[in-house]
């Protein structure tokens, strides 16, 4: 059954006008009157509905049923990332959403190749939204995972709660396997630096604020592997999956 996010206010019995992404898609993809449909508004649950009227100026469907239903992890994870080269960042964000992460916070940090600022920030940041949604509408969460804006390291880890933050590392002799078997379930922040990593001085920086040094074992990950191993290993150890 096709799942579409709908932000607006959503009540069985009604009929509402779908976005236009959602329309644009139904008429793309030939859905016809009277085709099952089930969305929902990142509120919490969903509803069931039907098509109930399409063409190519837009498209309406009536809500049958709302199911009290939620996919969130019982605990929050955010994903504090250095930004990766080219397009990794939308596979990170789009894998890291059906792995259930609650936040993603994009970084800069001293090894980033890439540097966004003004207008160029603002439109990466609309995008990351829409794989954000698009993720959430496939893997069947009815909650949006939250977007921070682009924030310099030494800026965010000046204001995050550090000593929930852990810093994936291969300097550490502390796995982060181990750390999750000990520790209660909590929410927490995984910061994942770049490619080449975070400098010494950045990783001195967060462990003096706090952060717990954490490592995925003797192989060295791609960013774009660490983050999602990382989560990975989180659900498995404290459950949610």
């Amino acid at each position: 059954m096709p799942r579409f996010y709908c932000p607006q206010p959503l009540a069985a019995g009604h009929t509402v006008a779908l976005p236009d992404p959602v329309a644009h898609h139904a008429w793309v993809v030939r859905l016809q009157p009277g085709a099952a449909l089930t969305l929902f508004n990142g509120d919490g649950g969903e509803y069931l509905a039907e098509l109930a009227t399409l063409d190519k100026k837009g498209a309406s469907a009536r809500i049958v049923a709302f199911i009290d239903q939620e996919r969130e992890l019982p605990y929050r994870i955010t994903l504090a990332q250095a930004l990766p080269e080219a397009s990794k960042m939308d596979w990170i964000i789009e894998k890291a959403v059906e792995l259930g992460v609650s936040a993603v916070q994009p970084l800069a940090a001293q090894r980033c190749v890439v540097r966004l600022t003004g207008e160029r920030a603002e439109k990466k940041s609309s995008h990351w939204q829409g794989v954000i949604v698009s993720a959430s509408e496939q893997s069947g969460r009815n909650r949006l995972a939250s977007l921070g804006e682009l924030c310099q390291f030494e800026q965010w880890i000046g204001r995050a709660d550090m000593a929930s933050c852990l810093l994936l590392t291969p300097r550490s002799t502390q796995s982060l396997a181990n750390w999750s078997r000990m520790a209660a379930p909590r929410a927490i922040s995984l910061l994942i630096g770049p490619e080449g990593g975070y400098t010494q001085q950045e990783e001195d920086a967060a462990i003096a604020r706090g952060a717990i040094a954490v490592s995925m074992g003797p192989r060295i990950l791609r960013t774009e592997t660490a983050a999602l191993a990382a989560l990975a290993t989180i659900s498995a150890t404290w459950g949610g999956m």
